[in-house]
């Protein structure tokens, strides 16, 4: 390639002082292996079946091994993720008898479809025989399938953010996105570029592909015809999360603990909790941008026979302002109020 000031001026390119990797459009790499770990534990945990010979959940991600990354070439996204994964279940049958077995993936790569993908179920040694093997050989495998496939989506949509930048005129040059295949030849075995996804040319409309997210901050109220021990209680401890929720869940509920509940849709970590009197935590909804969490802060508020919640929102981004309120109402005030009959008048 000519030099600034030689050659052909139809193939100059001119040398940035500053080395700029202008609109990422060189080679960038960016590591998604935690982000990937943390993606498919929130969607395989709590994943459930059910028929008339019982129920089955997913209940721990023991083993998660391998990686993943996205490359950007000029304009070109290119996925390499290799996992080998295996996964807890348990099992209880309508006479109440509990069972306890294995779900492994050897071999979730980019390499292979989805619906090629290897999932063995398997029972624990010394288990006795169940129809409930059945039901996870077939609904189970097919919602880790459908799991799996939901993490390949995020990883191409939702963690691609920034990845490649706007242009001058705001708008994204032709992106493509490619997948490495291989393909196998004599004596050789040859990796090729398969062209997956191509968006359109400059004459779509912009789009926003920066990192940072236009958030809000609101509050809400609501009043419980109980004490402020008691409410404090339900967000904390695991079974009355359950309750209330009428799902599987994960709640530590000491500071620094994590809680994950609603089949991992919602997730995130109590940061401060003063007992009694105030809950602060990060929270996010699984389909939120990366790594981005809304702050929320509880105080409770002693109104002699009935407790005053506050709870104020920070950093929701501002398309799922709505949709965070009504799951608020309905997820959490309403759903207490009919699980544990602290139901009274609302704002």
């Amino acid at each position: 390639m000519a030099k600034w000031g030689e050659g052909d001026p139809r193939w100059i390119v001119e040398e940035r002082a500053d080395a700029t990797n202008v609109n990422n459009w060189h080679w960038t790499e960016r590591d998604a292996t935690n982000w990937s770990s943390d993606k498919l534990k929130s969607l395989l945990q709590g994943l459930t079946v059910e028929s008339e010979e019982g129920n089955c959940e997913v209940t721990e991600v023991s083993k998660l091994e391998g990686e993943a990354s996205i490359n950007n070439r000029k304009g070109k996204l290119i996925f390499f993720y290799e996992w080998n994964l295996k996964a807890t279940w348990t099992g209880k049958s309508k006479s109440g008898v509990k069972y306890k077995g294995t779900i492994e993936v050897p071999n979730l790569s980019d390499e292979n479809d989805m619906e090629d993908l290897d999932i063995s179920v398997s029972l624990n040694k010394d288990e006795p025989d169940t129809p409930l093997m059945n039901l996870m050989k077939t609904k189970g495998v097919d919602k880790v399938r459908e799991a799996l496939g939901s993490y390949v989506g995020f990883l191409k949509s939702e963690f691609t953010q920034g990845m490649i930048l706007p242009t001058a005129n705001g708008c994204r040059s032709n992106v493509s996105v490619f997948l490495v295949v291989p393909q196998i030849l004599p004596h050789n075995t040859h990796f090729v570029l398969v062209e997956q996804i191509s968006s359109s040319k400059s004459t779509v409309a912009p789009i926003n592909t920066g990192v940072k997210i236009p958030t809000c901050k609101f509050s809400m109220k609501e009043t419980f015809l109980t004490c402020p021990a008691d409410l404090y209680r339900v967000f904390l401890n695991q079974e009355m999360v359950q309750a209330f929720t009428h799902a599987p869940a994960t709640v530590d509920g000491e500071r620094g603990g994590k809680f994950r509940l609603l089949e991992g849709n919602v997730f995130g970590e109590f940061t401060e909790l003063v007992p009694d009197e105030k809950i602060v935590m990060k929270w996010r909804y699984n389909n939120w941008p990366c790594e981005h969490y809304a702050t929320i802060t509880m105080t409770f508020l002693d109104r002699s026979s009935e407790t005053e919640l506050k709870v104020e929102y920070q950093g929701v981004p501002d398309s799922e302002e709505e949709r965070t309120k009504d799951g608020w109402k309905r997820y959490y005030f309403e759903a207490i109020k009919q699980t544990f009959g602290y139901g009274a008048r609302l704002f």
